[in-house]
């Protein structure tokens, strides 16, 4: 039996969710007040919840910041990726949002006049300055360093600490007695500037959300403040502290303890001695280039609703497979407009990142949704984006590029054939990933299995797919109108096992087949000719809809990536944590495997069991085995 230490689990950790409840008195009460007295101003229920909300906009909005990666890539302190570990630790980042919450109420409660402070008081400003200096940040310095002591910092302080990679989110990743102890601090100048008469409504506000800019400020791992205004005013580095400085802090324990100003760590001794020095050579990175990837996906948007499950919109959302939800209906069309201003936009940019046995995996993004691929006039301009990524990527000093599904379409630019041909010095290896995922799909298929329906038969991945099945003397049904195209692949086929492809123009074709293999969209209407019991295995974006409930489905190709890598928090789109699509892993091996070949154009069916046995062999795994 694991014996929890008093009061460092919070009161309603057991309730998930349904802790947003604990609002509910404030929220009735404040309501109920309005209708009473339509006077909003004196509203302090109201005033507290709005609060609590800019709050928590404020650390969503650093979060965000801190996880737009093409803006601070090389403000970054700690080069490390917010790992999955870290996310579900910080789930429940905004207890103590809930605690003060409440804690205002029972002060109001208990002095009645602080419910009536007025608006506004000029002198409350100069006040809860002085009083914050004077009393919070000697009061933090005090308990920080209490908690730095052996029995409270094992029991109490550690959870704090065990966030590898601060966010602002971490500032909320504390025991509930920890929490208790920082509410005194944020609490005693608003209570002492009350009590002096001086207290006003927008003074709590700008203090309350100064208070927690400033922590979120420290906790963001990306330096922003300049080092040149510390040598300009020398005395500012003592009454403002950076990013670099807390996060020294961090890994060495015991220095850097100060709330916001390192003047208290001046007076009691624990300044860090690089504090200075490192704070000015991050600040010197900034603008400059960062470490070289070894290896980066090119990836694409899918459509305007899935361009929200990105790290820097929400790592919480990012952090799990894709999913269409009500509560995204009301940012569509900020989205949209977004998607407006991404139209113009010249460059991809950098989305995430990963490390694999010490190479940085990153995923660059086409500022492009899956729509206009299809558009006949925006082809120009997608291959243009492709091609400035690929060649950046060579100048970088790349060596794999590989690119994700539309991004390798056959009509738009060869599966990447384009591309090599109009750059033959190309140093960065182009991979279009397609040769692992016909293996993921081929090895899905039963062994047993005598007859398979294919659709997007005439495709790269339908063609290998077809040429692969027949050499196993399975009879594949491909359906096509393109006869010449049939027939083209059909001679590819050894003598003896040409017999085995077989041109079918319907779905009619395929009612008694029971494995059918979706490489081009279909429709409801079309899943019906398939007969019950039926398995779809697939390859087309999107995936087709689950219509028929007595059939199955499989997802997209893809394989779970090996379990050394560190720093990854994101899914990709629909996949499970740790899963990527196939022509992602594809790239990996090809990078792992270092390959020198260009895996363009159509595939070579002789090297599919080749990729499959090297994925098996660096650690990947098909998902049906994770």
């Amino acid at each position: 039996m694991v014996v929890v230490a008093p009061l460092s689990s919070w009161p309603w950790e057991n309730l998930g969710s349904l802790k947003c409840l604990l609002y509910g008195p404030l929220l009735a009460n404040g309501f109920y007040s309005l209708y009473q007295d339509g006077n909003i101003l004196q509203n302090w229920c109201l005033h507290i919840l709005l609060l609590s909300l800019l709050r928590m906009g404020i650390h969503v909005a650093w979060s965000s910041y801190s996880n737009m990666l093409f803006l601070t890539r090389n403000r970054r302190i700690i080069q490390q990726g917010v790992d999955f570990k870290q996310i579900d630790m910080e789930w429940e980042w905004d207890n103590f949002l809930i605690l003060q919450s409440l804690m205002a109420s029972m002060m109001v409660y208990l002095f009645p006049w602080l419910g009536n402070l007025p608006l506004w008081k000029t002198k409350g400003l100069i006040t809860i300055l002085i009083l914050h200096v004077g009393i919070a940040e000697p009061l933090f310095y005090v308990f920080h360093r209490f908690f730095h002591t052996h029995y409270l910092f094992t029991h109490y302080h550690s959870l704090h600490h065990s966030s590898p990679v601060p966010q602002s989110f971490t500032a909320g990743n504390a025991t509930f007695l920890e929490h208790l102890a920082w509410s005194l601090v944020i609490g005693a100048p608003i209570l002492g500037t009350s009590l002096l008469g001086y207290g006003s409504t927008i003074m709590i506000f700008c203090y309350v959300l100064v208070f927690d800019f400033l922590r979120c400020l420290g906790l963001s791992n990306v330096e922003i403040v300049p080092h040149r205004l510390f040598e300009a005013v020398p005395i500012l580095r003592y009454l403002l502290y950076t990013p670099t400085y807390h996060t020294l802090h961090r890994t060495e324990k015991e220095t850097n303890f100060c709330l916001f100003m390192p003047l208290f760590d001046a007076i009691g001794n624990t300044v860090h001695k690089n504090s200075w020095e490192l704070h000015k050579e991050m600040s010197s990175k900034a603008g400059k280039n960062g470490k070289v990837p070894d290896f980066v996906f090119l990836a694409h948007v899918v459509d305007i609703t899935s361009s929200m499950h990105a790290p820097f919109v929400s790592r919480f959302f990012a952090s799990r497979p894709f999913v269409t939800k009500l509560s995204l209906i009301p940012l569509w069309p900020i989205t949209f407009i977004v998607m407006l201003v991404m139209w113009g936009r010249s460059k991809p940019f950098l989305y995430s990142f990963y490390n694999l046995r010490d190479w940085l995996h990153q995923t660059w993004v086409v500022p492009r949704f899956g729509f206009q691929y299809f558009l006949p006039f925006a082809r120009e301009g997608i291959n243009n984006h492709i091609e400035e990524a690929i060649l950046r990527a060579d100048k970088l000093g790349v060596k794999v590029i590989s690119l994700a599904a539309l991004n390798k379409n056959e009509a738009l630019n060869g599966g990447g054939t384009l591309f090599v041909e109009k750059h033959p010095n190309l140093r960065v290896r182009v991979v279009h990933g397609n040769t692992l995922t016909a293996a993921v799909i081929l090895n899905e298929i039963p062994k047993d299995a005598k007859e398979v329906f294919l659709t997007g038969a005439t495709s790269k991945l339908g063609r290998a797919i077809a040429l692969y099945l027949c050499r196993r003397k399975v009879r594949v049904l491909m359906l096509t109108l393109a006869t010449e195209r049939f027939e083209k692949i059909q001679k590819e086929a050894p003598t003896e096992c040409q017999s085995y492809l077989v041109q079918v123009t319907k779905y009619q074709a395929a009612r008694n087949c029971k494995t059918w293999i979706v490489g081009k969209w279909i429709t409801p209407r079309e899943q019906s000719w398939a007969p019950s019991g039926t398995h779809f295995h697939q390859f087309v974006v999107p995936p087709i809809l689950a219509f028929r409930r007595d059939c199955t489905y499989g997802d997209l190709a893809a394989m779970q990536l090996p379990n050394d890598v560190q720093g990854l928090g994101y899914c990709e789109y629909t996949m499970s944590r740790g899963v990527v699509h196939a022509c992602h892993a594809g790239g990996v091996v090809h990078h792992l495997e270092g390959w020198t070949h260009h895996e363009v154009g159509a595939l070579d069916v002789d090297r599919i069991d080749l990729v499959w046995e090297a994925a098996l062999k660096h650690g990947l795994k098909p998902v049906s085995s994770k």
